[in-house]
């Protein structure tokens, strides 16, 4: 097989994922050759070393090959980009979702890599639609439906890779939606940097009222699934579609961060540990096949052992059964960066302390499953056995006959510590 004229690396969130497809074929359109493009990430230090590290390696695979960075490390760093040998071009966050990057060979940067000019993103009001690029080798489409964050936690410097929040209109989102459902996908995700926020900026009364119109507008959409959300965020209409709307899939990945409200205060979040607790607790009991994902970050500057202690207990209390768990990584020109750090073991330390209470969550929650019968879209096919994901997101073993994209329903018998088991009906 012919490798491919232009290769995208994809790092940090599923946004920045679904716009890299609309890079490669905006690459790909503008006649690159021989292009590695890195759309790097750049929410932590961590982050930030991993996309320079990316562009090294892509050099020294292929010397002879261009290396561009593009994503939040190039709108918040591009001058420590520019200044990289390996580097020939930076593109910013807005311009990479325009065929003119790909086509100009820019202006003259640092040690002559050559930049794009990278726009004050702070300063755009409206969100760029992303053009309608097949999604073949995914078997849940994504479809974005805002970008941007108009709030500032400490530790965070996306609103500056990505400006304040900007909403794409409800008709458009519908109109991907239909698209997609037509190409064949069962099931939509919605994505942004801060969904929860959907709306205001552009006169839609919100998510729930988007979430509604999808669902309504495209009866023929089986399966309705949002991303990451701020649970202090979710308006009345969007709660009742959770409880109420079976298409809407029982799984919500919360933006909780941390179980002690001091490190929250310090944070700059929006809710207590009370709130995230009693927000679980009742759409448990309102749905109980309802499974929580959350984000937690190990090692925030200041933790004591006691505020930690806080949110360990937060996983069980809120059964939190699909962990992302981030050890603290300081951003410069972050507020938190400037706080009292943790000493590196101790942040390593706790952060495989919450992956063990959040292996040991999904433990009993796997075990909760047995005689349930699920819904389960698969999405690998392999000769030995296929794979797929339930509504509340569960990974599912099923037999080899079943091909990527089916929807099948399947009653639990078992699991082997991560993937359910049980028998097709």
């Amino acid at each position: 097989m012919t490798p491919p004229n232009v290769k995208v690396e994809n790092f940090g969130c599923r946004l920045n994922a679904l716009e890299g497809d609309s890079v490669q074929a905006f690459a790909q359109a503008a006649g690159l050759q021989n292009t590695t493009i890195i759309n790097g990430c750049a929410v932590t230090g961590e982050a930030m070393r991993q996309a320079r590290q990316a562009a090294r390696k892509a050099k020294r695979a292929n010397p002879e090959g261009q290396v561009i960075v593009t994503g939040c490390a190039a709108q918040t760093d591009a001058e420590q980009f520019i200044a990289m040998p390996e580097v020939d071009r930076v593109i910013g966050n807005e311009e990479k979702l325009s065929a003119n990057a790909y086509s100009t060979q820019g202006a003259q940067g640092a040690q002559g890599a050559k930049t794009n000019p990278v726009s004050d993103i702070m300063s755009l009001a409206r969100a760029t639609p992303l053009p309608p690029t097949p999604q073949t080798g995914r078997s849940r489409a994504f479809v974005q439906v805002q970008t941007g964050c108009d709030h500032r936690c400490t530790f965070c410097i996306i609103p500056f890779g990505r400006g304040n929040s900007r909403s794409v209109p409800v008709d458009d989102v519908v109109a991907r939606c239909q698209l997609l459902v037509d190409q064949g996908h069962k099931e939509i995700v919605l994505t942004g940097v801060d969904v929860t926020s959907y709306g205001p900026d552009i006169g839609e009364a919100g998510l729930g009222a988007l979430v509604r119109a999808i669902l309504t507008k495209v009866p023929e959409l089986p399966r309705l699934r949002l991303s990451s959300i701020d649970a202090v965020e979710i308006d009345g209409n969007l709660l009742d579609m959770v409880i109420a709307e079976p298409r809407l899939m029982p799984h919500l990945h919360l933006s909780l961060q941390a179980g002690d409200n001091m490190i929250l205060k310090r944070m700059k979040r929006r809710h207590t540990r009370e709130e995230a607790i009693d927000f679980c607790a009742k759409l448990k009991q309102a749905r109980p096949d309802i499974a929580f994902g959350a984000d937690l970050i190990a090692g925030f500057p200041t933790e004591t052992d006691a505020m930690f202690e806080n949110s360990i207990k937060l996983v069980e209390q809120c059964e939190l059964t699909w962990l992302h768990v981030f050890p603290y990584s300081p951003r410069p020109d972050t507020p938190a960066a400037r706080m009292p750090q943790l000493d590196g073991p101790t942040i390593k330390a706790r952060a495989a302390a919450l992956r063990q209470a959040g292996d040991g969550q999904r433990q009993r929650w796997l075990d909760a499953q047995h005689g349930q019968t699920l819904s389960v879209l698969v999405e690998k096919q392999g000769d030995v056995k296929s794979e797929g994901r339930s509504g509340n997101f569960a990974r599912v073993q099923l037999p080899p006959k079943f091909s990527a994209g089916e929807l099948v329903s399947l009653r639990v018998s078992g699991h082997d510590g991560l993937m359910l088991s049980g028998d097709v009906l």
